[in-house]
């Protein structure tokens, strides 16, 4: 068996390893055990997005916590942040949520949070995977009369609506303004139009109505085709589209164009700056940022870090350097004086408000952020070694950057949860950033592919 967890908990195919009932049950003993403490069982809150595999692995955890002996607490369909949130209010011992967040419905996942909201730390995620892998698990069974018990949580979309409503400043009003939401037919599609109503707003959804296998299939974060179309018929003000696990936004402005998350960062960052609420006047964000984020926040009088890629890379730098505001591109925002993890709605919520305190469309605040030509590649690939080792895609990328010079920048790196690696070239126009672009690309399939 290979290593269970990637860059952001364990993910794959469902019904293929490791996304399989049999690992789920294993991470639920897994998690009873670590967070069990003397007279004290352990609990866990299990909550999902809206995949059809949901359902199987919910079980699978559910029996596997019961088996150790720890309480279940299942609230179904919830976003990524909401169990954080819950499992903090509730000082609960851990939380669980099944889901791939962007990936297709054919995918399944298992985020696992500490008590603090906060995401496990690698030496927790690897004392959980020597455990299940090791075959330690069954030795370490309770007697029957200390098995577990589990339970349904209600009213939890509640307590995590007035929560989220909480971010948003009181001496600002949404009434009357226009938003259209695009909820991926996932995990946000009862919570986020429920919680913009409650502000005030004019509220038009699309892709509300999950069934299992829709979910992120051509919509969300990833595909706003739709979401730009329907903020130009309506008249909106604002689209935000959220993922399938809602920990991730991008925004679309009224005149129907896509907004990236390094954008909303630039804004947001700005507004806490003229706030005396940017701590240590520090924005973090990752290395797959755009070089014109780094150009806009030397324009605005705030530092810039570059994390490795991966929000809980960026949430390490931010806890390490003092920062309360980061993210990637991609738009997973974290807001530290929030949450503490990315929140697609809650990051929605700081954008609105800044149009509204700054009493401009968003189609000029995304202005502040000139950005650069910037194409990225995915290339499947069948294996992942180390690119410092292939020499002649070593050249290639010298070749590259020799060329460009300093007036763009060349990214190689794999995906952290599929078989694929990345390539990003910027540049000083769009026909130079995709011919350097393709070039690595094509290196990289007849090298790897």
């Amino acid at each position: 068996m290979g290593k269970l967890f990637g860059t952001d908990g364990i993910r794959g195919e469902a019904n293929l390893y490791p996304m399989t009932p049999e690992i789920a049950f294993g991470v639920g003993r897994a998690i009873a055990h670590v967070f069990k403490k003397e007279n004290h069982r352990a609990v866990v809150i299990i909550g999902k997005d809206t995949r059809l595999s949901g359902y199987m692995l919910e079980s699978s955890l559910e029996a596997g916590i019961t088996s150790m002996g720890g309480y279940s607490y299942l609230v179904g369909v919830m976003p990524t942040p909401g169990i954080a949130f819950v499992t903090q209010s509730m000082r609960a011992d851990a939380g669980v949520v099944i889901s791939a967040s962007h990936n297709p419905f054919q995918d399944n996942g298992l985020k696992i949070f500490g008590g603090d909201g906060y995401k496990l730390t690698d030496e927790q995620e690897d004392t959980i995977e020597d455990l299940i892998l090791n075959g330690k698990l069954k030795d370490l069974l309770p007697t029957a009369q200390d098995i577990g018990r589990a339970f349904r949580l209600e009213g939890v979309n509640g307590r995590y609506i007035v929560f989220v409503k909480n971010t948003f400043p009181r001496s600002l009003s949404m009434e009357g303004m226009k938003i259209v939401l695009d909820t991926a037919n996932g995990a946000t599609y009862r919570v986020a139009p429920d919680t913009f109503n409650e502000l005030g707003a004019n509220v038009d959804v699309i892709h509300k109505t999950p069934n299992g296998t829709n979910i992120n299939d051509q919509c969300g974060s990833q595909h706003t085709e739709r979401l730009k179309a329907r903020v130009l018929e309506t008249g909106a003000s604002i689209g935000l589209a959220f993922d399938g696990d809602g920990d991730r936004l991008i925004a679309v402005d009224e005149k129907g164009r896509e907004i990236t998350g390094d954008q909303i960062l630039v804004i947001c960052a700005n507004i806490l700056k003229k706030d005396g609420k940017l701590k240590n006047d520090l924005l973090v964000s990752t290395v797959m940022s755009n070089l014109g984020l780094t150009v806009a926040c030397k324009k605005y009088g705030f530092k810039h870090h570059a994390s490795k890629v991966g929000d809980r890379y960026v949430l390490e730098d931010m806890k390490r350097l003092g920062s309360v505001i980061g993210g990637e591109e991609a738009g997973h925002m974290i807001f530290l004086r929030h949450h503490t993890t990315g929140d697609g709605i809650i990051a929605a919520l700081q954008l609105v408000a800044a149009m509204i305190r700054e009493g401009k469309p968003l189609s000029e605040l995304a202005q502040m952020m000139d950005i650069f030509p910037q194409k990225l590649i995915n290339v499947d690939v069948a294996r992942k070694p180390d690119i410092n080792t292939i020499p002649r895609l070593v050249e290639v990328i010298r070749q590259v950057e020799a060329e460009l010079r300093d007036e763009g920048r060349v990214l190689v790196r794999y995906s952290g949860t599929q078989n694929m690696c990345r390539v990003m070239v910027e540049g000083p126009t769009d026909s130079v950033t995709e011919k350097f672009c393709r070039q690595i690309a094509d290196v990289v399939k007849a090298e790897l592919g």
